[in-house]
C-alpha cells in the first residue's frame, strides 16, 4: 500500500548516535523541560524563551496548536533519542524543549496580597513539582525558595510540576529568615508548618497576605525559619503514620487556607 504523501515514512532526525549538545547560549543559562504538559504551559507563557522543540511524531501532533501559535516548529525525533538527552528514566513523553530560565523576580515585587508558599531548603524536585503543582491549584502567589539548596527549575521538577512552573511565579531568594522578615514588614502573616506546633492549622485564625512556610522532611523549618515566623502550626492526623510528605503537607495546607484565610 502506498504511503500517503502528507506523512513521512519515518521522522526527520534532528541527530543521530548521541544527542546534539543544546543549541542555547552558555552551558549556565539552557534549561530543559519535558513532559506534555510543562512544554504546553511554556509555550503558553509570553515570558518563556523559547529554543528548539524536540518531539516525537504523536507528540507534536498533541503539542501543534500550542507550537502554532508560539511561531515555534517541532524538530521530529525517535523516543530513544530524547532517552539520551534527559535519561531514560525521565518520563519525557516524546518531548523536550530547550529554554532559558524565566526572568528572575524580587522579593520586593511580591504583591502584598493572597498566599505564598515558601520552602526552607526543600531539594527534591519531585516534591518540589508537586507542591507548585497544588499552588497552582489553590490559587498561591508566588512560591518563595533559597537560591541554594533547592532543585534546578527545569527537569524533573518541571515534569512533576506539571505546568504550574510557567504559572506560578517562582521567587529565588538568598537568605530566606531576611525574605521573610521583608514579608512581615510588607504585611504577610507567616505560618510555619511544623509537627510540634502549638496549634493546629485547622484551628488557627489564618489572615491574608499569608505565608505558609514547610521545611525539608527529615529537618524541617531551620531554627532562624522558625524564629521568624509569627505563629507555628501542626497539620492534625490520625493513624499510626502521623507524618506528612511535604509536597503533602503543602497541598493540605494550601487548600485549607485557601479557603478559610480572610484579610486583616
Amino acid at each position: 500500500m502506498p504511503r500517503s504523501k502528507n506523512r513521512p515514512s519515518k521522522p526527520s532526525l534532528a541527530f543521530r548516535g548521541k544527542p546534539a549538545r543544546p543549541r542555547w547560549g552558555p552551558e549556565s543559562e539552557h534549561l530543559l523541560l519535558y513532559g506534555v504538559h510543562a512544554v504546553e504551559a511554556a509555550l503558553a507563557n509570553p515570558a518563556r524563551p523559547i529554543g528548539r522543540v524536540l518531539a516525537t511524531e504523536s507528540a507534536a501532533r498533541r503539542l501543534e496548536a500550542p507550537l502554532r501559535a508560539r511561531g515555534a516548529k517541532a524538530e521530529l525525533v525517535l523516543p530513544r533519542q530524547l532517552d539520551r538527552l534527559v535519561g531514560a528514566d525521565a518520563v519525557h513523553q516524546g518531548v523536550v524543549l530547550e529554554t532559558a530560565p524565566l526572568p528572575p523576580i524580587a522579593i520586593d515585587e511580591v504583591e502584598a496580597e493572597g498566599i505564598l508558599l515558601v520552602l526552607d531548603q526543600v531539594t527534591d524536585p519531585q516534591n518540589v513539582g508537586a507542591a507548585l503543582r497544588s499552588a497552582a491549584a489553590f490559587g498561591a502567589a508566588g512560591l518563595v525558595m533559597p537560591a541554594r539548596h533547592s532543585p534546578p527549575l527545569a527537569g524533573a521538577l518541571a515534569k512533576a510540576a506539571s505546568g504550574a512552573l510557567d504559572v506560578v511565579p517562582v521567587i529565588l531568594v538568598g537568605n530566606l529568615a531576611q525574605a521573610l522578615s521583608e514579608l512581615g514588614k510588607r504585611g504577610f502573616w507567616r505560618v510555619g508548618l511544623a509537627e510540634e506546633g502549638s496549634e493546629a492549622l485547622e484551628t488557627a485564625t489564618l489572615t491574608l497576605p499569608l505565608a505558609l512556610v514547610l521545611g525539608a522532611e527529615g529537618k524541617g523549618l531551620r531554627q532562624l525559619t522558625r524564629e521568624t515566623c509569627d505563629r507555628l502550626c501542626h497539620i492534625s492526623t490520625k493513624g499510626p503514620l502521623a507524618s506528612l510528605n511535604v509536597s503533602n503537607a503543602a497541598a493540605i495546607a494550601l487548600h485549607w487556607a485557601s479557603k478559610t484565610s480572610r484579610p486583616r
